[in-house]
C-alpha cells in the first residue's frame, strides 16, 4: 500500500516498524495521517513475516496531537453528537485487537492524540527527555481519558486538572511508559526489546497479549475510555471551550495557544496542532 504520511520498513526479521512521517507538523495528527497508521498497522498484522510492529515518528516529535487546523473530513464524522470523539477512540482502541503486539516509541513531544495512540499500543518507551501530556485539557476535555488507568488517580487528577506534561522517566515511574531511555539510544534499544518480543512464535505471542488485554476488559479499562467521549462531547458546549474557539478564529491558533499556556509559563509546541 502506499501511504503519504506513513513510511514502513523491516529493521530486524519479524520486525515491522511505521513512521509517522509529517514532521513540518511536529507529525500533528489529520484524518489522513491517523488513518495511514491504522492501516499500516493492520497490513503488519496480516503479514506472516510480521511478529511485532514499532510505532515511531520522524523528526523533532513523536506526534504534537491532532491537526486543530485540519478539517474533521476523512475521519468518519457525522452530525452525531460526540461522532469525531467516537471515532478516533475507536481508532486507537483497534490496535488492542490487533493479534500482534504493538511497540510505541517515544520522543520529543507526545500530547494529545499522540498520547491517545501511545495508550492504544501494548509496550511504550521513551526517551528520558520527551514530554507527554494533553495539555488541552487547558480549554476542554480529551477524547481518549486513560490518565486514572495508566498514572494513577492522583496523578491523572494533577494532569488533567493542570494540562501539565510530564517527563519520559516521570511516565515509566507512573506506569504510561514500559520504560524510559537516554534519548541518543531510545532508537537502538527499543529495537532489541522488539527482537526480544520477536524470538517468540507469533501464534504464542497473539494468545499472551490477548492475555492481558483481557483482564483490563475485565477491570473496566476499555468501558471506561469509551465512556469518557460523551464528556468530551458536552465539553464542546462550555464556555470555555467556545471562548478559546473564537480566539483561535479571531486571532490565530498560536496566539490563542500563547494566552491558553500564558499563566501556567510553560513551554509547548509551536505549530498548528493538538498542544
Amino acid at each position: 500500500m502506499t501511504y503519504t504520511y506513513v513510511l514502513t520498513d523491516d529493521p530486524a526479521p519479524f520486525v515491522r516498524r511505521v513512521t509517522l512521517n509529517r514532521p513540518e507538523k511536529r507529525n500533528a495528527l489529520n484524518a489522513t495521517l491517523r488513518g495511514e497508521i491504522l492501516a499500516a498497522l493492520r497490513e503488519a498484522d496480516a503479514d506472516p513475516d510480521v511478529r511485532v510492529t514499532i510505532v515511531r515518528g520522524n523528526g523533532p516529535s513523536f506526534c504534537a496531537g491532532y491537526d486543530l487546523m485540519a478539517s474533521g473530513e476523512g475521519y468518519g464524522v457525522d452530525s452525531t453528537e460526540g461522532s469525531f470523539q467516537r471515532s478516533v477512540v475507536d481508532g486507537w482502541i483497534s490496535i488492542w485487537d490487533l493479534r500482534k503486539p504493538v511497540i510505541a516509541q517515544i520522543h520529543g513531544h507526545c500530547l494529545a492524540g499522540g498520547s491517545e495512540l501511545a495508550t492504544g499500543c501494548d509496550l511504550v518507551y521513551t526517551a528520558d527527555d520527551a514530554k507527554i501530556g494533553y495539555p488541552a485539557v487547558r480549554f476542554g476535555t480529551p477524547d481518549m481519558q486513560y490518565h486514572a488507568w495508566l498514572v494513577g488517580m492522583r496523578k491523572g487528577m494533577e494532569m488533567m486538572l493542570t494540562g501539565d506534561t510530564i517527563s519520559g522517566v516521570e511516565a515509566a515511574q507512573f506506569g504510561f511508559a514500559t520504560g524510559s531511555f537516554p534519548a541518543d539510544v531510545l532508537e537502538e534499544k527499543v529495537l532489541e526489546k522488539a527482537q526480544r518480543v520477536a524470538n517468540i512464535p507469533a501464534d504464542v505471542l497473539q494468545i499472551n497479549k490477548r492475555t492481558v488485554h483481557r483482564a483490563m476488559d475485565r477491570m473496566g479499562f476499555r468501558d471506561a475510555v469509551r465512556a469518557g467521549t460523551e464528556l468530551s462531547a458536552l465539553a464542546v458546549h462550555t464556555e470555555g471551550f467556545k471562548a478559546f474557539i473564537e480566539s483561535a478564529h479571531g486571532q490565530g491558533l498560536t496566539q490563542a495557544l500563547t494566552a491558553r499556556d500564558g499563566a501556567f509559563g510553560d513551554g509547548r509546541v509551536l505549530t498548528h496542532d493538538g498542544t
